[in-house]
């Protein structure tokens, strides 16, 4: 039979086999890298992407509050009571008071922001103290005048100073556009002053003496 060539026909299977196999790995490569292509992020995805984290994480990081907000933050010298309508009225004794007199906003912002300007001028001392500074206010001879009232616990020359100061913070008032309805108003602002002891900052370390 090997002599007429009738042989066996295994020989011949082995190299049709081996096509078969080179065929399907080549299938399998033609579908597979068009789904690795699409399933696989671009360059600029890649780079959005980053960006977008990193925009995110800069983001949380400025809204978050710096760690100095946590810590307490030291007392100020100046506490400031409300604005008191002491009296008002035809002449500078009145004959009104509290809440029978109109209010006058313009007065009482100003007193306040000259006390508050004027901090420097209030007596030094160790322990706590007060002055009542109380403003007239005249509409006919348009004038005003700051001085301590009794209310208060410093008084004398110191207190008289820091009124001073108090009426040169006064802005210049328009006497004429100002709506009122007495000649005369008195309004108080009570101002509490801490000893430099009281301000320490809490964060400073200890000074030992």
């Amino acid at each position: 039979m090997r002599r007429l060539g009738v042989g066996s026909s295994g020989g011949a299977d082995r190299p049709l086999r081996a096509q078969l196999v080179v065929l399907a790995v080549i299938a399998l490569v033609i579908v597979a890298v068009p789904l690795y292509l699409v399933r696989h992020p671009s360059g600029s995805e890649k780079t959005a992407a980053t960006s977008a984290s990193a925009s995110a994480g800069s983001a949380a990081a400025s809204a978050a509050p710096p760690p100095s907000a946590f810590l307490p933050r030291p007392p100020e010298r100046l506490k400031l009571g409300a604005p008191q309508r002491v009296r008002c009225g035809a002449t500078a004794s009145g004959g009104n008071e509290g809440n029978l007199c109109d209010s006058l906003p313009f007065f009482e912002q100003a007193l306040t922001t000259a006390i508050q300007g004027s901090v420097e001028c209030a007596p030094k001392s160790n322990s706590e103290g007060s002055i009542n500074y109380v403003l007239n206010i005249d509409f006919v001879a348009k004038k005003v005048h700051v001085f301590p009232g009794a209310s208060g616990s410093w008084r004398g020359k110191q207190a008289r100073r820091a009124t001073e100061c108090v009426k040169k913070a006064l802005p210049a008032p328009d006497w004429t556009t100002m709506a009122h309805q007495h000649r005369h108003y008195a309004i108080a602002i009570l101002a509490t002053y801490r000893p430099p002891a009281a301000l320490r900052d809490p964060t400073a370390p200890p000074v030992f003496e």
